[in-house]
This record gives C-alpha cells, sequence and structure tokens, in this order.
C-alpha cells in the first residue's frame, strides 16, 4: 500500500500492513484468502453508487479496491488513518442517521469486550437506512476442534490470545445481540476445523488453499466453522 500520510496504531504500529501485504505463512492466511473472495463476490453484487461504510476496516484494502472501482465506500478504524481510511471508533460513527445502503464490519467485534459489541451493533443499526445490509463475519469459540478439546480436557481452543480478542464467544452468543436489530438472512461457515485439516492449516497454510475450498464446500456447517460470515438486513421497525 501507498506511504502517503499513513498513522498506524495499535497491532498496525507493530505488524505493519499485514492485511495489505499478505505472508502466505499466516496461519490464518487460508481463512482470510476464502472470506475476501466471499466478501467481493458480495460486493460486486451491489449497486456502486449506494454508499457503503467498511467499519474497523484496517489498512482500508476493500476500501481502496472499490473506490477505484467507482464504489461510493468509505472506511472507519480506530488504529488507522491514510487517504482511504478516517480514524475514529464503530462505537460512536461520526456520520448521521441512515447515512448508508451497507456496512462491512469483518473481524472486528471479537477484539472489543462484550458491551461494546451489542454499542457497535447499535451504531450499525444507526448508520444505516431502513433496510440496509450488514455484512459481519466472526470467529467462532464454539468450533468443531473447540468443542472436541472441551469434551476431551475440558478446555475451549480460542480463536485467538485473549488479549487480541477479548470479547470471543460461541457464534449463537453473537447472534443474540445481532437480532433484535437486523434480521439474519443467510450465514456461511468457513473452516470446519477437523483435526486433520487443522493441523495442516497451522503448519502449511499457503499449501492448503484448495483442501480449504473443499471442505468449506462439502463440510461448511456454520455452527462448526472457525469463521462465520452474517449476511443480515436491517428491521425496519425495532
Amino acid at each position: 500500500m501507498d506511504e502517503g500520510n499513513i498513522t498506524r496504531g495499535g497491532e498496525y504500529d507493530g505488524r505493519g500492513d499485514y492485511h495489505a501485504e499478505l505472508d502466505p505463512n499466516w496461519p490464518y492466511y487460508p481463512v482470510y484468502v476464502e472470506k475476501m473472495k466471499r466478501v467481493r463476490v458480495y460486493l460486486d453484487r451491489q449497486l456502486p453508487e449506494e454508499k457503503f461504510l467498511d467499519a474497523g476496516c484496517g489498512e482500508g484494502v476493500l476500501v481502496k479496491e472499490y473506490q477505484m472501482r467507482g464504489y461510493e465506500i468509505v472506511g472507519v478504524d480506530l488504529n488507522y488513518d491514510s487517504e482511504y481510511v478516517r480514524q475514529g471508533s464503530i462505537l460512536a460513527l461520526e456520520y448521521p442517521d441512515a447515512t448508508f445502503d451497507h456496512v462491512l464490519c469483518l473481524d472486528v467485534l471479537e477484539h472489543l469486550g462484550y458491551d461494546d459489541q451489542a454499542r457497535a451493533i447499535a451504531e450499525f443499526d444507526r448508520v444505516l437506512k431502513p433496510g440496509g445490509k450488514l455484512l459481519v463475519s466472526l470467529p467462532n469459540l464454539a468450533h468443531l476442534a473447540s468443542r472436541l478439546s472441551f469434551a476431551v480436557l475440558g478446555k475451549l481452543i480460542r480463536t485467538s490470545t485473549p488479549d487480541r480478542h477479548p470479547g470471543d464467544r460461541p457464534i449463537a452468543e453473537y447472534l443474540s445481540i445481532i437480532k433484535p436489530h437486523f434480521r439474519v438472512r443467510r450465514r456461511v461457515g468457513l473452516f470446519p476445523t477437523f483435526p486433520i485439516i487443522s493441523v495442516l492449516t497451522k503448519s502449511i497454510p499457503a499449501k492448503v488453499l484448495g483442501l480449504h475450498k473443499l471442505y468449506n464446500r462439502c463440510l461448511g456447517y456454520p455452527n462448526w466453522c472457525f469463521l462465520n460470515l452474517v449476511f443480515c438486513e436491517k428491521r425496519r421497525s425495532n
């Protein structure tokens, strides 16, 4: 990403633009690649003249890409400021009510505490127009490998360390804070954490893209997947 006038904070201060400059040895690499592919399919089906917000967008990978394609899209992130990203909190978005047709919130809510997750969902509701769409990606603490570990060892397998994901929770709990504001139209599961693919993903992430594609297609039951893409529509009256 072009440096320009960029201000980095939080994890970007130490890790740099790691979403824009993907490391094929990153254990999350195959999940991230598949997630971004699905998000791009979603965006490509929308009208570019509609208004889009990428909330918690990091370096603004999608914002830059789709602005260059003529989309009316803006990005907000607490720890990043650049030509494409406006620094700010998703808990207090500096936009009027009913501004956007679409909000994206990708791998963000788990970085917030439980109370702040509900506040963020309420903010998305506020800035979306009636009938507006929310696409949120959420890691699922109750993924299959975590359930197996709990059954055998009495220990859940967290989706990241507690300092990075203080709001880690099962997918059903995320849905419980979304549903008062939004109708869940569809869920897509990515990375069913069967033991073999879990080990391979951790050890050789760049080499299992094809295997991930097969598993996601055949075994991607959302409740046992590591990641859920949740496609929502704002309720016209709450």
